[in-house]
């Protein structure tokens, strides 16, 4: 991987020739791939790197996309002056997240989680007269070293509790011994990290801010770099099945930021900024099916939203025109009987295939979540409809899409992915609690939207959570983050 790095740095002329730089970086990344699925089982002396068959999925999930990002770049970037560079850094990212997906190690994760964040930070200022592309990127390091203050002091309690940096170990020890106070510790301060590397409330401000960096920037952070906290929580399954204060605060956080973020996205406009805020809700709803303990459909739900979003943002332009033709020819809102109908039609749903096929795969309240988490695709399928004929092929496409999905969660759990669920039943209520309050905050929404004109105008400035952070992380750690004013002849001329 070195030496496809080094290769990387010879100059450029054109577009074909950054579009090779950054094949030979695909390359090496590609190499973790293969070992990842292939490669020999680390024995108990040399346990820095292993194979597990949720890391070499993703492996070779993350180098489709990183291809496809790389070749959408060298069109999207043609000409651009800092394009070797460019293609140089996405490289790096893609080879630091290899390494991640088959560390085994404390500090190999430690080190490849902080390399993808230092190759990122190239990709985020790449425009480096955009002010708020440069607070972003700031935001975020502040965000990054505090993650890695904390994985660090999680990891010397770990090793000081089993004797050995490994995972494996780590399991081992679990398995025979439990959780001893300072695991619990380590718990704690991981789930710590992971919110300040997932953009969770209230550190989410940088990930909203950094669509000043190109569309495949956005692609790449959206579709893979901060799903990686998803990743990392499946990883240490075994140690939070011992640990139940970091799973309520797993909850805690995921469902406060998957309720805060959602309703904030309602009151969007522009196409980039929502679906910032849709990856925020959808972070908060991924480290909230971790903290229940269902982490096959967590996987599920990683792989799911990376290839939404890539193809989101890769085709942004095409929503924007879609969209102002919707709002050009007037669309349809869903009727309050539908409103009313959609959860329990799609709970119906879930519970019908959950009995049909796997009736002790799921526990109850995780179908109902289900279902309220599917219910808006019956009625946002046929939105923009402007006759009978395609409000019933829209709902028919929702209930399809419906029962697509729930087929997806089943075949996950028969899929051979190494993992075990460890379903907390008192925490599922709360979640489910939380999600039937987001569901009727949306019909009151869309049924009484005057009722909700003050609350508007607090969502709309995301209730001002990341101003209050803002002005703490220029506190902790000030910064030059404006650029300096143009000079006028004016001014020029001008004698003190």
């Amino acid at each position: 991987m070195l030496v496809a790095v080094l290769l990387a740095r010879w100059p450029a002329t054109d577009t074909i020739r950054h579009w090779r730089r950054f094949n030979t970086l695909s390359l090496g990344a590609l190499a973790c791939a293969v070992l990842a699925a292939f490669g020999p089982t680390a024995t108990a002396d040399t346990r820095w790197l292993t194979t597990t068959p949720l890391g070499a999925g993703l492996a070779v999930l993350v180098q489709f996309l990183g291809t496809v990002i790389g070749m959408f770049s060298a069109r999207y970037l043609h000409g651009e002056p800092a394009q070797r560079h460019y293609m140089m850094a996405l490289g790096g990212v893609l080879a630091a997240v290899h390494v991640l997906l088959i560390a085994d190690h404390w500090l190999v994760l430690i080190a490849a989680w902080a390399g993808a964040g230092i190759a990122l930070r190239a990709l985020l200022c790449f425009y480096p007269d955009r002010p708020f592309a440069l607070l972003a990127a700031h935001k975020k390091r502040l965000a990054d070293r505090a993650a890695d203050v904390l994985l660090l002091t999680a990891a010397a309690l770990a090793w000081q509790a089993v004797g050995s940096g490994s995972f494996t170990d780590l399991a081992s020890h679990l398995a025979r011994e439990g959780a001893s106070p300072a695991l619990h510790a380590s718990a704690v301060l991981l789930v710590l990290a992971v919110a300040l590397r997932t953009a969770l409330l209230p550190v989410h401000g940088w990930l909203i801010q950094v669509m000043e960096a190109p569309t495949p920037v956005s692609a790449l952070l959206h579709a893979g770099v901060v799903n990686l906290g998803g990743y990392v929580l499946i990883r240490f399954a075994p140690l939070l099945e011992h640990a139940t204060l970091a799973r309520w605060l797993l909850v805690a956080l995921g469902l406060g930021t998957a309720v805060l973020a959602g309703l904030v996205m309602l009151t969007r406009i522009s196409i980039k900024v929502r679906l910032a805020w849709s990856t925020v809700a959808q972070m908060g709803f991924m480290v909230l099916e971790c903290g229940l303990g269902l982490y096959t459909l967590a996987a599920l739900h990683l792989i799911g939203h990376s290839l939404y979003k890539a193809h989101a943002f890769l085709s942004a332009a095409m929503v924007v025109r879609q969209t102002r033709l919707q709002t050009l020819r007037g669309v349809f809102k869903p009727v309050s009987t539908s409103l009313w109908l959609a959860p329990a039609v799609a709970v119906a749903i879930v519970l019908v295939m959950q009995t049909a096929i796997s009736p002790d795969v799921w526990p109850w309240w995780w179908s109902i979540l289900l279902g309220i988490a599917f219910a808006p695709l019956l009625w946002l399928a046929a939105y923009p409809a402007q006759s009978l004929r395609t409000v019933v092929r829209g709902a028919l496409s929702g209930l399809l899409m419906v029962v697509g999905l729930t087929g997806a969660a089943m075949l996950a759990h028969a899929a051979p992915l190494g993992l075990h669920d460890a379903p907390h039943h008192l925490l599922g209520v709360v979640a489910l609690l939380g999600m039937g309050a987001l569901y009727g905050f949306v019909l009151l929404l869309h049924t009484h939207p005057q009722a909700l004109h003050a609350w508007q105008r607090w969502s709309y400035a995301g209730f001002y959570v990341d101003e209050y952070y803002t002005r703490l992380t220029l506190w902790l750690w000030p910064v030059r983050w404006m650029p300096d004013a143009p000079r006028t002849r004016a001014s020029n001329t001008a004698q003190p």
